[in-house]
């Protein structure tokens, strides 16, 4: 597991780093992720040619936690787990389940190499690095990594401190601003927008080679620990079709890879299509799920996307239609951009959303639903989260959806809308919650 003692400390580059030179070298190499993040693991994906899935200890039940770690690594020789947030940050509890990388950590016995950015500081990189090993027995830190070095002497520093508690450093990666990626308000530009992903994957992995002692890094790893998952893989969610048309494209990419390798394993086919190029679900198909992405960035399109305004319109008379977060957005009747101008959306529900007013809102949620839809039965619990800046400014009057906890099972109110054959809600689903687990 690559972590570290906070967000911003780059464990996404040197996750990304580490992939691509170890993939030169011609190892199988594989990604995952921890917590809720859609945007990291696609550029997992793209490094190494395989989907790299997530790992929720919170959201998810230890059964699929074991199924999806399973299926994360088959077929590879090493599997590299970028750890979110700190590597002890979560919720409060409970304790294993607090949806902390730590968790997951522990679970499988991953060793955690620890990027620790020294900028600002040096000997007292020590300090970090001692407290974070000594903190929980059951999280073992097999070395760490020094990022933003500013110049040899400042790696030296650092690295006598740390080594002289008895903790291996194992580079120490030098600043270089040409390889910061360029961000937007949920993260990252997504990979499939980044035009010179393959270049800087190519500098990369000379950088860690230059700056990392891979020989090192690649003695820490073992073999994941954990208790092979039934015969009968658990799905994270049930498929809500046979044959499942998919938005995909810039405006809708947010997809989880345990979902749909949970859908593809239940029997499921799905069919993309691309509401940016005026597509619409192939009329084939039994179900229609517009996941979540960036239909802020792209909402004049889409309003001028007739063709797909119709035939999703037409496909949700007699078949079920479902959207996540921004697909929840082009469902309702406008959304206003940031620059304060409306565009019409599909008016299959009749809420209206704004990214004009901003408001963040972040957060694991509980749903029970209230009514059966695509992703479930009335009385259904699912667990996800919240991340979106957009606001309602005008309920509309669908059927709420779901009823909605947090993480702590404080009550959030109501969420999302129904109508006829077509639900959405801004809640992202990790999977079904049963009693117990």
């Amino acid at each position: 597991m690559i972590a570290a003692p906070r967000s911003g400390s780059g464990k996404t580059t040197l996750t990304l780093a580490i992939l691509a030179a170890l993939r030169r070298r011609g190892i199988a190499v594989r990604g995952a992720k921890t917590g809720p993040d859609y945007i990291d693991p696609a550029f997992h994906e793209a490094l190494t040619g395989h989907a790299s899935p997530n790992l929720d200890s919170w959201a998810m039940p230890a059964s699929l936690l074991d199924t999806i770690m399973a299926q994360a690594a088959h077929g590879g020789e090493l599997l590299v787990t970028e750890a979110s947030m700190g590597l002890f940050d979560g919720l409060l509890g409970p304790e294993n389940a607090r949806g902390a990388p730590s968790d997951i950590a522990a679970r499988y016995a991953l060793p955690v190499i620890l990027v620790v950015d020294i900028s600002g500081q040096g000997q007292s990189a020590a300090a970090v690095a001692l407290g974070f090993a000594r903190l929980d027995p059951s999280v073992r830190i097999a070395g760490v990594i020094l990022n933003r070095v500013g110049s040899p002497r400042h790696a030296a520093m650092a690295t006598q401190a740390i080594t002289a508690t008895g903790i291996p450093v194992l580079g120490a990666f030098g600043r270089d601003a040409g390889l910061q990626m360029p961000e937007r308000h949920l993260g990252l530009v997504q990979a499939r927008e980044h035009d010179g992903l393959a270049e800087l994957a190519e500098r990369l992995a000379t950088q860690a080679e230059r700056d990392l002692d891979l020989d090192a890094i690649l003695a820490c790893a073992a073999a994941p620990a954990f208790t092979s998952p039934a015969p009968h893989a658990m799905t994270a969610l049930p498929p809500p079709g046979q044959r499942i048309a998919v938005a995909n494209d810039a405006a809708f990419s947010f997809v989880y890879a345990h979902i749909v390798a949970g859908w593809r394993a239940a029997g499921a086919e799905l069919h993309p299509f691309s509401p940016l190029n005026d597509e619409g679900p192939a009329q084939d198909c039994d179900a229609c799920w517009l996941p979540g992405g960036y239909p802020e960035l792209h909402a004049g399109r889409l309003a001028a996307a007739t063709g797909f305004h119709h035939a999703l319109a037409s496909f949700a008379t007699t078949r079920p239609v479902h959207g996540e977060c921004g697909g929840f957005m082009v469902l309702g009747q406008s959304l206003t951009d940031a620059a304060g101008q409306t565009h019409r959306m599909t008016g299959l529900l009749g809420h209206a959303t704004s990214f004009a007013k901003r408001r963040m809102n972040l957060g694991y949620r509980a749903a029970t639903l209230r009514h059966d839809c695509a992703i479930g039965r009335a009385g259904t619990t699912l667990r996800g989260h919240e991340f979106h800046y957009a606001t309602v400014t005008d309920a509309g009057d669908d059927a709420p959806l779901a009823d909605m906890r947090d993480g702590y099972g404080a009550e959030r109110g109501m969420g999302g809308a129904r109508r006829g054959h077509v639900s959405g809600t801004f809640f992202h689903i990790l999977s079904v919650h049963h009693s117990g687990q």
